[in-house]
């Protein structure tokens, strides 16, 4: 089977060896980020606020 990793995925990994905490740092960072419960209101308002797009994006009107 091919194993091969690139130089960057190589030097990440032993980083994040030599430096445990920084794996702790980036799940809280993606915590932040992306998993956080969305608004189902604030959604809903989002989606009627929308303008709907013609047909072709680049043409004006």
């Amino acid at each position: 089977m091919y194993n091969y990793q690139s130089d960057i995925t190589r030097f990440l990994d032993d980083y994040l060896e030599k430096h445990p905490q920084e794996a702790a740092q980036r799940m809280e960072n993606r915590a932040k980020l992306w998993d956080v419960e969305l608004n189902p209101i604030e959604q809903e308002d989002f989606a009627a606020a929308g303008v709907a797009r013609g047909a072709y994006a680049y043409q004006s009107e």
